[in-house]
């Protein structure tokens, strides 16, 4: 399977690359860094759920929509099974969010 953070990476890009933005303009609506938002689609940072969840509303999507990618077929299919996504239960169970994955 391929690294977590280039699949991530790459789950941005297409929705962001979908809805015409540019990373500055996707960058500005998240309210984070324009560079930031580079080295995610690249792979290189460890986004944390908070900043997923910041670029997804920007995106206009729910994580829920986010992390169902079936254009990305078994990875990110392979991803939604994984431990990240009791991670991000676990979380929204602390936080008592109701979020669905």
């Amino acid at each position: 399977m391929d690294d977590v953070k280039i699949i991530i990476g790459n789950r941005i890009k297409f929705l962001r690359n979908n809805l015409k933005l540019s990373q500055e303009k996707l960058a500005l609506n998240a309210e984070l860094d324009r560079t930031y938002i580079t080295s995610v689609e690249r792979g290189k940072r460890n986004i944390s759920i908070i900043n997923i969840e910041k670029i997804a509303n920007a995106l206009n999507c729910t994580l829920s929509e986010f992390f169902y990618a079936p254009e990305f077929g078994a990875n990110m299919m392979s991803l939604e099974r994984s431990n990240l996504n009791k991670t991000i239960v676990k979380v929204a169970q602390k936080d008592e969010l109701n979020y669905k994955v």
